[in-house]
């Protein structure tokens, strides 16, 4: 069998194998859970601007809306590591109270999957609360001529530059993109968040970048917008069979599938592109969370769980996701939870794949 079929019936089972589970689950009741006067801090382990923070900050007053006693929740940016940093503390620190919340990224997923010696944190404990698919556009400088994909093949000759928060975060999908495309890539590590790689982006020292669809929409559309960024390609959308289509917030541009077959004249094969679909899928279907803590009462979860599907259905929430979130449905409660057992189960071959490329690439040590 090949890893792709791995791959896809990975995808499959794993929601499946959650779903049965699930059927023997009791119902909980949020009506005990009662957080009037609380101060609750949704964490998020990156700095501010950034497609996981404007994600955050867009979700926080909802929370407070819809959560019993309309508590204030606050937004703590907790930046290092490539969210390590906050995910332990959050692992450390966070009482079962439902008073601390985090909001994660596939850049906390990926370190945790790929064993990260800075992982400090069990995310399998971690209750989930909702999950918000997302996508990424690619896009570079407009200097170096490109007017869409179409030009891409013209960056087969150029010296690109790439600001990365690390090679395990997840930067591993563009890292892998790019290594499929043949790219001659300088990533420079260190940044503490997908922001910091959007202004080094302006201020020129950097010439390719991508962003998550929050941040692009957000941040990134005004560039376009003024003519100095172009963008070429989006990650794409996982369909129901498991397979990489166009984003539904960028129809108009090809996905990655597509612009290796306008890069390359072929359809993405091999062990290379199997490894990057398997980490694709588990970085961004489910690409943020939000988490409570191991042990938390299940009349808190659930409280957290109906907050966030009654915010789904409010109006003001449904009139402003587009600008935030993009075309996504929010995935909130037990399909949530379906979809995070998804992404915390990457074939084995794949992982094994990955770490050693990184290795050779860029001499991480597991």
């Amino acid at each position: 069998m090949s890893w792709g079929k791995t791959v896809n019936q990975s995808f499959k089972t794993a929601c499946a194998a959650a779903a049965i589970a699930f059927g023997f689950a009791g119902t909980a009741t949020a009506q005990d859970a009662d957080f009037a006067g609380d101060r609750v801090e949704l964490i998020i382990p990156f700095g501010e601007g950034g497609g996981t923070d404007t994600w955050g900050r867009f979700w926080a007053p909802y929370f407070s809306v819809f959560l019993p006693g309309n508590p204030t929740v606050v937004v703590k940016n907790i930046p290092g590591g490539g969210s390590t940093s906050g995910a332990n503390q959050f692992e450390a620190r966070a009482k079962p109270d439902g008073l601390t919340a985090i909001g994660t990224s596939g850049s906390t997923q990926f370190p945790y999957l790929l064993r990260d010696k800075r992982v400090q944190y069990e995310m399998r404990d971690w209750r989930v609360v909702l999950a918000s698919p997302t996508g990424g556009v690619v896009y570079v400088n407009s200097d170096l001529g490109l007017k869409s994909a179409a030009d891409m093949k013209a960056l087969e000759t150029v010296k690109l530059r790439y600001g990365s928060q690390g090679a395990t975060s997840l930067d591993l999908v563009p890292l892998l993109a790019f290594e499929l495309l043949g790219l001659d890539v300088d990533a420079v590590f260190g940044m503490k968040g997908r922001g910091a790689g959007r202004l080094a982006f302006e201020r020129g020292e950097v010439n390719i970048d991508y962003q998550t669809s929050s941040a692009f929409i957000n941040n990134v559309t005004p560039l376009v917008d003024i003519g100095s960024a172009v963008p070429l390609f989006s990650w794409g959308a996982i369909d129901d069979d498991g397979n990489i289509v166009r984003d539904p917030s960028f129809p108009e541009l090809p996905s990655f599938p597509e612009a290796y077959e306008m890069m390359k004249g072929e359809k993405p094969s091999g062990p290379a592109w199997d490894a990057y679909k398997a980490f694709f899928i588990a970085g961004f279907p489910a690409q943020k969370m939000v988490f409570l803590p191991k042990d938390t009462p299940e009349e808190i979860v659930q409280a957290y769980r109906e907050a966030a599907q009654a915010a789904t259905e409010d109006e003001s929430f449904v009139a402003d996701r587009q600008a935030t979130l993009g075309e996504y449905k929010q995935i909130v409660g037990e399909p949530a939870e379906r979809i995070f057992r998804t992404a915390v189960n990457v074939p084995e071959e794949a992982r094994e794949w990955v770490q050693k490329w990184l290795t050779d690439k860029y001499s991480v040590q597991f």
